[in-house]
């Protein structure tokens, strides 16, 4: 079957990587335009489109996919289907009318419909997830669903080593979707979550909240977004891994030392820190900062 992939992020690299191995090898790959990344804002490319040259495969990187332009060139390369994932743009009409549409959506639809689900089912602490087959249509990741197959979420995942699998198991999918043309089911309109997308309030941990779910917002973010704490002064202290703590609790929202243990205080008890970063550091081990940062630490 011929086919176009749209996908920017290193998620839909993994799927495209397994699709380029099967009998629907993409003939045209649709991508985001580059753009300045990190703190030097230098022009770089999306993973997808690095991807597509190292797999030499025609590549695109329209501003709009829904342009006329875009639209041209998916015609040229005759699809069969077009496959999208993690592509990070609306697919409008024409577009979305003018061939079969096969979205990889990392989601037990219609749970966590949206921008971020695999980070808002492991902050939610959902004991699985999984990864949906699915047409898009007009309304977000509301379209009926042709495969869907579940995995679990494990106590020590966070977004790193679950996105992972998730992405082998999309790969997969999509082929075995390309493979057999599974019919389409509509989605039932009981258990619709909306995965809504990390804002900059999401980063920081809450000491209202109860530790085990500012465990999980660890994990939710770690490691493409990070989350952090705020010091006095207002300086930044990443952080990488935690664990709800039996440990005397500092008063909420206080950073405290237990002999080599870091403690941040949550509404209900202690967060030990175990892996931090310094503004403008490296990541490390509590321990190693608290030899090296004890003076900015309260001691219980």
């Amino acid at each position: 079957m011929r086919t176009v992939y749209l996908g920017t992020s290193d998620f839909a690299v993994t799927v495209l990587e397994r699709l380029a191995e099967s009998d629907h090898r993409p003939d045209l790959v649709v991508t985001r335009p580059d753009r300045p990344r990190g703190r030097g804002r230098t022009l770089s490319s999306p993973p997808v489109a690095d991807a597509a040259r190292s797999l030499d495969i025609e590549l695109l990187q329209p501003d709009s996919v829904n342009s006329d332009g875009a639209r041209a060139a998916i015609a040229n390369a005759l699809p069969d289907a077009v496959c999208v994932c993690a592509y990070g743009a609306l697919i409008r009409e024409p577009l979305l009318s003018e061939y079969p549409i096969l979205n990889v959506h990392p989601s037990l639809l219609p749970r966590w419909r949206g921008a971020a689900p695999i980070e808002r089912a492991i902050e939610a602490g959902d004991e699985e997830t999984g990864v949906s087959i699915m047409r898009p249509t007009a309304e977000m990741d509301a379209g009926p669903v042709c495969l869907q197959r579940a995995e679990a979420i494990q106590p020590d995942d966070d977004y790193g080593s679950l996105s992972a699998r998730l992405a082998r198991l999309g790969g997969e999918l999509l082929v075995e979707a390309l493979d057999t043309s599974p019919p389409f089911t509509e989605q039932p309109e009981d258990g619709v979550t909306i995965a809504r997308k990390i804002e900059a309030d999401d980063r920081a941990l809450d000491p209202s909240l109860e530790a085990a779910a500012n465990e999980r917002r660890v994990r939710a973010l770690t490691p493409h977004v990070g989350v952090y704490i705020l010091l006095p002064g207002d300086e930044r202290l990443g952080v990488r891994r935690a664990a709800v703590s039996d440990a005397a609790p500092p008063p909420p929202s206080e950073l405290a030392a237990n002999g080599d243990r870091l403690l941040y205080g949550c509404v209900d008890c202690a967060l030990e820190l175990l892996e931090v970063q310094p503004p403008g550091g490296r990541p490390m081990e509590a321990a190693a900062y608290l030899r090296g940062h004890d003076a900015r630490v309260a001691r219980r």
